[in-house]
């Protein structure tokens, strides 16, 4: 089933505007022109076919114009070649507006026949286009875009002439249904050369893209042909479809240009392209200090645990070294203006709500490697574009602050959680209590140390075992204590690798998100773009194939 005309006109205006830009400007232009040409041919008269007799000086046209109306209304000998206006023989009240469009001046009214003879129609004679006077040959040309069915009056001599086909029918190609092939003056040839030089002519045109055109012999001296051709306008004229044919044919010729100015569609990916995407992150996210940060995260992470979980009189001495990721500016929980998800990370503040951090910019061989990630990107992505297209998925990607976003997304990232791990406050508690009993016991053995010295009576002193029981505290909650501490050394290094990775997680996919943001959906919004134009392009061409 065919695409309606409306929808054709819909489709390609559709591929133009997904197109602007990108497409080469005179496909465009044309394209344009031509949507403008049908609009407001289907604003006119639909009850009138316009109907050109277009040729070559001496080809006979204004006599066959006559010929076919039974009655002189163009005059060949006085006007030809010098006249530079159109002469419309019309059938049928209402093309007024038909033809002050088509800028036609010189009218002449005929009368209504009956059957098909009587349907409306506006005939032309055109001047002639190979005119010496070159205001004359664009006047034709303008009517030869506009015309519902054209009529191209050849004569023995010229019908081989290069001008004709290079310029005038060629650029018709895929209007084989809105175009006669009419040979004139075939009284002066014989039947077998007539039958030799239609042969040729059909040959001609059908390499010219018009195969399967209609053509005829006539003499518009004798008469011989012209009743058929009479017939055949009138049957076009009482159909009424050639227009809607020839604006079909306009629509389909201007979106096969697009089509093959959009380059073969690709066998593949479709919009966005995912599949750089990994290794396009993985670059940035060296180029964005990622693992410098990643190493700072697990040596805060064994900072604040031995801060909690060491023994409590050296604490102080863990707290003297520097917060890791304060040094860079970033922060180890929550940022204000954050909010998480159901077990995820925070999502990112608002652009410009971090602190610029302190990381160390990256160096030329972690630039390059960026840069050379980003060239690949765009590269894979544009791999079936056009010229133009790629250069429009390269303008869209850019690479201007770049490396301020990168900065943003790291800083804007949840590190670390706000308090650390139960363990480490279990462990925090236990150091006290064993720090607590340490104290007693060493204050109780203080005492009793005190007693003797004053000679006096000691009370009994409880035991666990071969051991004084303040011997046991002391001596219990300092090695305790010590083993605990190294315990949590472990265990914080351990737990601290884990931190690491899930913060490396986060920052990948921070800078994943810039990487969709600054290359993978501007590439993508160019490209669809391109799907786009290709799609409705297709179906103005009338092709429901994809």
């Amino acid at each position: 089933m065919s695409v309606p005309l409306h929808d054709r006109v819909a489709a390609l205006a559709a591929a133009l505007d997904a197109g602007e830009g990108r497409l080469p400007a005179e496909v465009v232009t044309d394209g344009r022109a031509v949507l403008a040409r049908v609009g407001e041919r289907a604003a006119l008269s639909a009850e009138h076919t316009v109907v050109a007799l277009a040729g070559a000086t001496g080809s006979g046209k204004s006599s066959l114009v006559n010929a076919l109306v039974g009655e002189e209304v163009a005059r060949p000998g006085v006007q030809r070649p010098t006249t530079g206006e159109a002469l419309a023989a019309v059938r049928g009240p209402g093309a007024d507006p038909l033809l002050d469009w088509l800028g036609v001046r010189r009218r002449h009214g005929l009368p209504a026949g009956p059957g098909a003879a009587g349907s409306r129609l506006v005939l032309l004679d055109l001047p002639d286009h190979d005119s010496v006077v070159e205001a004359h040959r664009l006047r034709a040309e303008h009517l030869i875009e506009r015309v519902d069915l054209l009529v191209w009056v050849v004569d023995p001599q010229k019908y081989a002439d290069a001008a004709l086909h290079e310029r005038y029918l060629r650029p018709l190609a895929r209007h084989a249904e809105v175009v006669v092939l009419v040979l004139n003056q075939a009284d002066r040839l014989g039947p077998a050369e007539v039958d030799a030089v239609l042969a040729d002519l059909r040959r001609l045109a059908a390499a010219d893209g018009l195969p399967g055109v209609r053509t005829l012999a006539v003499s518009a001296r004798t008469g011989d042909g012209v009743p058929a051709l009479r017939d055949l306008l009138d049957d076009a004229a009482e159909r009424r479809r050639v227009a809607v044919a020839r604006m079909t044919a306009d629509v389909e010729v201007a979106a096969r240009r697009v089509l093959d100015a959009c380059g073969a569609a690709p066998g593949r990916r479709r919009g966005r392209d995912d599949a750089g995407l990994p290794a396009l992150a993985d670059a940035l996210a060296d180029a964005a200090g990622v693992p410098v940060v990643v190493e700072a995260v697990r040596r805060a992470a064994v900072r604040r645990a031995s801060a909690r979980a060491g023994w409590p009189p050296v604490r102080w001495l863990a707290r003297l070294r520097p917060d890791p990721l304060r040094r860079l500016h970033l922060a180890t929980g929550s940022l204000p203006g954050r909010r998480r998800g159901r077990g995820g990370p925070a999502d990112d503040v608002e652009p410009g709500a971090v602190e610029r951090t302190s990381l160390p910019p990256a160096g030329p061989a972690a630039r390059a490697a960026a840069s050379s990630a980003v060239r690949r990107y765009v590269d894979g992505a544009a791999a079936d574009a056009p010229d133009a297209w790629a250069l429009a998925v390269r303008d869209a990607v850019g690479s201007a602050d770049l490396a301020e976003d990168l900065d943003r997304a790291v800083g804007s990232t949840t590190l670390l959680p706000d308090r650390p791990g139960a363990w480490v406050r279990v462990a925090g508690v236990v150091q006290w209590v064993l720090l607590a009993a340490a104290v007693a016991g060493a204050l109780w053995l203080a005492a009793l140390a005190g007693l003797a010295y004053l000679q006096l009576p000691a009370p009994r002193t409880p035991e666990w075992g071969p051991f004084p029981v303040p011997t046991a505290l002391l001596a219990g909650g300092l090695l305790a204590g010590a083993l605990l501490a190294l315990l949590a050394s472990v265990l914080a290094r351990l737990r601290a690798r884990g931190r690491a990775r899930a913060a490396r997680a986060r920052l990948l996919a921070a800078v994943t998100r810039v990487a969709r943001d600054r290359a993978v959906d501007p590439a993508g919004a160019v490209l669809a773009d391109l799907a786009a134009c290709r799609d409705q392009a297709r179906r103005a061409a009338g092709d429901r194939g994809r």
